[in-house]
């Protein structure tokens, strides 16, 4: 069987299908998608044309929620607001509001309402928030001063505690971190695209039992488990959370604390989908993002998973590409110089090749 792909960035349709795919993923029901181009966003995002368009498909399906793919400014979601006359948030509330539901750590619940607040911050201006639950009230507030003032003031102070209160958890994860590091064990942590198979790897490798699921975001808080290689060594091994396109700049400030054990590993697992159309740029957006942490420099080993998915009997890299009609889509973001290997990780399949491709990058280091 002949696969035929052609190299791409991220179209609007795939970008939209992502869009719905984290929808989903966050308990709503995908009614339908429009599609806008503009050379400059207008303080509607969208022109009066497609703005009726929305109002009309929202009208007919009866919807509760409109969702953007790009980050809408406070204006923006405002005035969409009040003339769609529902609910509107964009892909970066989306985000939050999945990794809200899928904390369960307390460092990752603070982590997720620490990026919430610093993303409401600037939309408040035009709502009544009523935020006195967050610490304070009413009485609180100062001589003329209004709700919005009132508003600001509480979310201000409470982003200030949650800042002390993971400065704290970060401390207490350094000494966690020094504490690994005189144990003598390598440290290898799973990176990835989200639902690129990392959670599927880590329970393949450790019989840990994590959650995994055909899902965004299954996994947000980290695991790290100890495994023995096929020489007899040990290592430890941290599931992470998965990078996507269009990261929020909130995320991955609020994350900070979860995503430093990085920089404690040995070797990075890049962990990617290679039955994904998209899957040449999911690596992009993972090495960007890496880079983007200081992190470009750091050994990896590309892990081509899902095997099992495209059909080829194929167990090397290369054997791979000559399955492939146009090798061009994905030879082009697989670094020549950087170790890869093909798995499966829900069969199984050349993971113990994985694992000794693993061991001598190890052994170099060590």
């Amino acid at each position: 069987m002949t696969f035929k792909r052609t190299p791409m960035r991220w179209r609007t349709d795939d970008s939209l299908h992502e869009l719905a795919e984290l929808a989903r993923a966050a308990g709503a029901e995908v009614m339908g998608t429009i599609r806008q181009r503009l050379f400059r966003p207008t303080s509607y995002y969208l022109g009066k044309g497609k703005l009726e368009e929305v109002k009309q498909l929202k009208a007919l399906h009866k919807c509760s929620v409109v969702i953007f793919d790009d980050e809408l400014s406070p204006t923006q979601q405002r005035n969409l607001e009040q003339t769609i006359g529902e609910k509107v948030i964009d892909r970066t509330a989306l985000i939050l509001d999945i990794f809200a539901s899928r904390a369960r750590t307390r460092e990752g619940q603070l982590q997720v309402e620490l990026a919430q607040h610093e993303y409401l911050m600037p939309r408040l201006a035009g709502q009544w928030s009523h935020l006195e639950r967050l610490g304070g009230g009413i009485a609180t507030r100062g001589p003329g001063e209004t709700q919005i003032e009132t508003d600001r003031r509480l979310i201000r102070g409470r982003i200030k505690k949650l800042k002390e209160q993971l400065e704290r958890v970060i401390r207490h994860r350094t000494l966690h971190r020094g504490r690994r590091r005189k144990s003598g064990l390598p440290v290898v942590s799973l990176v990835g695209y989200t639902n690129a198979g990392k959670s599927t790897l880590f329970n393949r490798l450790s019989n840990a039992g994590v959650t995994s699921k055909n899902q965004l975001f299954s996994t947000l808080d980290p695991i790290t488990r100890r495994i023995r290689l096929p020489l007899g060594d040990e290592l430890l091994v941290t599931d992470t959370v998965g990078f996507i396109h269009k990261l929020p700049p909130t995320v991955v400030s609020a994350f900070r604390g979860t995503l430093e054990d990085l920089h404690d590993a040995d070797v990075l697992l890049h962990v990617a989908d290679i039955s994904s159309p998209m899957v040449s740029e999911q690596i992009r957006v993972v090495e960007d993002t890496l880079d983007q942490l200081g992190m470009a420099n750091k050994p990896k080993l590309l892990v081509l998973n899902k095997a099992d998915l495209i059909k080829s009997s194929a167990e090397t890299i290369d054997s791979l590409l000559d399955s492939f009609e146009d090798q061009e889509w994905l030879s082009n973001a697989l670094d020549s110089n950087q170790p890869k290997v093909l798995v499966s990780a829900i069969t199984g399949r050349n993971v113990d090749g994985m694992l000794e491709t693993l061991q001598r990058m190890l052994v170099n280091q060590w």
